[in-house]
């Protein structure tokens, strides 16, 4: 037990300002056995039947969540260190900010599909369960980018600040993500039921083999997800150039998104400054990813920045008057 730290860790890449892990393959199957068991026990367990969740069974289960991925700082600080516990905590922290205007958008795409609330959560499961596999491909593919042409990090970083520029100049646009070709190219090429059949995403009419609305709802929730996933994990590289505290960040980041959804959808509207605080928190990353080159500012900075910009957007948000002319009328389920 003694010789554990050692032999998972290893010196921190001084040029670079990021720690450099040599990760045994025992912890990653440990990792992904993880959290398929946390999968497991959510769909097998606490949301085996069908049912509405409400806002007190949902704040719990983000609370639970939250606190998962929280207490994970405490397993990468043991086994590699304070300095990758810094790097994992500002991943997740930049991660799970960013991942609330997913959850606005998928509100959009269940009320545009009139998807009942108690059949919410299995569509969104299966959707965690695809993200997972798909950031993790992003995660890899970005870093042996960056490993292997180091002007990537000047696109990744202009792209950054790009995108927090859109955000704030297009901050009281909501796009329909129901409405493109992406969703016409589904229902014309998997044949599909105008029917639910329960939480089943294919169903069988007259030996026919039919998707249902749900499926068709999965497709378009992994669709944004991609698109999300663009901004994020560029984000996140900002902050850690490790696969494996990059995956981690990102993973529990993403498995509390289904509780957090339940809990938020219908809030939109009180969160009026969130977006101008997420713009400038990706701004902060793609300056920081644009310098990294020549000045490395510290992880305990973007702690700070990450952290106060969070606060402040959402105190002003939750001290604005309600009765605002900005306010919207809140998403439908």
């Amino acid at each position: 037990m003694i010789e554990l730290i050692p032999l998972l860790s290893s010196p921190v890449d001084v040029e670079k300002s990021f720690v450099d892990l040599s990760v045994p393959g025992w912890a990653w199957i440990s990792l992904v056995a993880f959290i398929c068991a946390l999968l497991a026990f959510d769909i097998l367990v606490v949301h085996r039947d069908a049912h509405d969740v409400g806002i007190r069974e949902a704040a719990v289960e983000s609370s639970v969540w939250v606190g998962i991925g929280l207490a994970f700082t405490g397993v990468v600080g043991f086994a590699f260190g304070g300095a990758a516990a810094g790097e994992y905590v500002s991943g997740y922290l930049i991660e799970k900010s960013l991942s609330v205007d997913n959850v606005f958008v998928w509100a959009l795409i269940m009320s545009h599909f009139k998807i009942p609330s108690k059949y919410q959560h299995r569509v969104l499961f299966w959707g965690i369960f695809g993200a997972l596999a798909l950031r993790a491909i992003f995660i890899f593919a970005g870093v042996a980018l960056i490993e292997k042409f180091d002007w990537v990090l000047y696109i990744f970083g202009a792209f950054l600040l790009y995108t927090a520029v859109k955000m704030v100049a297009k901050s009281e646009e909501q796009k329909d993500p129901t409405s493109g070709r992406f969703m016409r190219l589904v229902q014309r090429f998997v044949p599909t039921s105008p029917d639910f059949d329960g939480q089943k995403l294919f169903t069988r009419r007259d030996g026919v083999r039919l998707a249902t609305p749900l499926f068709a709802v999965l497709i378009l929730v992994e669709f944004t997800d991609v698109i999300f996933a663009v901004d994020s994990v560029p984000a996140v590289l900002a902050v850690s150039r490790e696969e494996f505290i990059v995956f981690s960040s990102n993973a529990f980041a993403i498995l509390g998104l289904r509780a957090l959804y339940f809990l938020l959808a219908d809030a939109h509207e009180r969160f009026r400054f969130l977006k101008q605080g997420l713009a400038i928190i990706l701004a902060y990353v793609g300056v920081k990813m644009l310098i990294a080159e020549f000045y490395h500012l510290p992880t305990w900075l973007s702690l700070s920045v990450i952290g106060i910009v969070l606060a402040v957007a959402v105190g002003l948000s939750l001290r604005a008057d309600p009765g605002s002319p900005n306010d919207h009328s809140p998403t439908q389920r």
